[in-house]
């Protein structure tokens, strides 16, 4: 199966400032991608680089095969800035009409295709609102929709769920979990536990250099614990975890959570004799990770 992305030694420079450098990766199509690095790291240039917005000073891209901007990818990719904003004199409805439209549908169908992509973030009852009638949570299932006309293959989300309410970030994590398998995503957050929550391939930016390209988060996972507890002091946990025959080492730098390093070969149903020993113990546990956070896996 050819790659969903291939990106080969891409560089771009604006006025001699490297804004990429060398950044080689491939991503299938599936499953969420995210991708992370701290502000000024290159991902809204890689993002319009794959779009097509702006082109590479050296090095190729490749999206199902073609070069950003083919007329194969027509309606295929779709992209979402963060900062997206609606025309505040036409209702919802008619402005993403507009949009398919755009992608070339006839008047009927473009009318339906809104209609589809709003009922799938719950937005049904809203098709006829004024964008400044919405919250600002709707306002975001709304442009998120917009990126979901056509049912393209690729969809570019820059902070989908930022400055959202739990429920309306919810709300969309649900729907991307929900059609990920016809459609793949690629997320630019900084919130990582979100992104742990969704993805499984990692892109890691910074200085405009690709620092990591991990395919799966599952992979590293054989030999590590992250747990959070509650109400147990530190060094009370310690001691008594190390004593469990298969545990090399605990680290801990946040308060209540440890890393905990065994011997997964030998020993593979490890989180089974910690929940048993945290049960002995009645000592409570907020939540069990099997593997690093995806914090500390980059950042450790």
């Amino acid at each position: 199966m050819s790659p969903l992305i291939e990106c080969q030694n891409l560089d771009k420079t604006y006025a001699g400032k490297t804004a990429l450098k060398n950044v080689s990766f491939t991503c299938q199509a599936g499953e969420p991608i995210a991708l992370v690095g701290p502000n000024g790291a290159g991902k809204t240039t890689l993002f319009s680089i794959l779009c097509d917005y702006i082109r590479p000073t050296s090095g190729s891209v490749k999206i199902l095969g073609f070069e950003p901007g083919d007329k194969a990818l027509l309606g295929q990719v779709s992209a979402l800035p963060q900062d997206a904003q609606f025309d505040p004199g036409f209702s919802i409805h008619s402005q993403l009409s507009f949009y398919a439209k755009l992608q070339g549908f006839k008047s009927a169908p473009a009318k339906q295709e809104a209609e589809r992509v709003l009922a799938l973030m719950g937005l049904e009852d809203n098709l006829h609102s004024l964008p400044n009638m919405l919250s600002h949570g709707m306002r975001k299932r709304a442009a998120i929709a917009q990126a979901l006309i056509g049912q393209p293959k690729l969809v570019l989300l820059d902070e989908p769920t930022a400055g959202l309410d739990p429920a309306n970030a919810k709300k969309i994590r649900q729907l991307i979990s929900s059609i990920s398998a016809e459609t793949t995503f690629i997320i630019s957050s900084h919130n990582l536990q979100e992104l742990e929550r969704l993805c499984n391939t990692v892109l890691y930016l910074e200085k405009g250099e690709l620092q990591q390209q991990n395919h799966s988060l599952e992979d590293s996972r054989e030999s590590f614990l992250t747990v959070h507890v509650q109400d147990v002091p530190q060094q009370v946990f310690i001691d008594e975890i190390k004593q469990l025959s298969a545990v090399k080492e605990i680290q801990s730098d946040q308060k209540n959570e440890f890393l905990i390093t065994y011997d997964g070969q030998n020993t593979p149903d490890f989180d089974q004799h910690l929940l048993k020993t945290l049960a002995d113990k009645n000592w409570p546990y907020r939540r069990l990770i099997k593997g690093k956070t995806l914090e500390e896996k980059l950042f450790s």
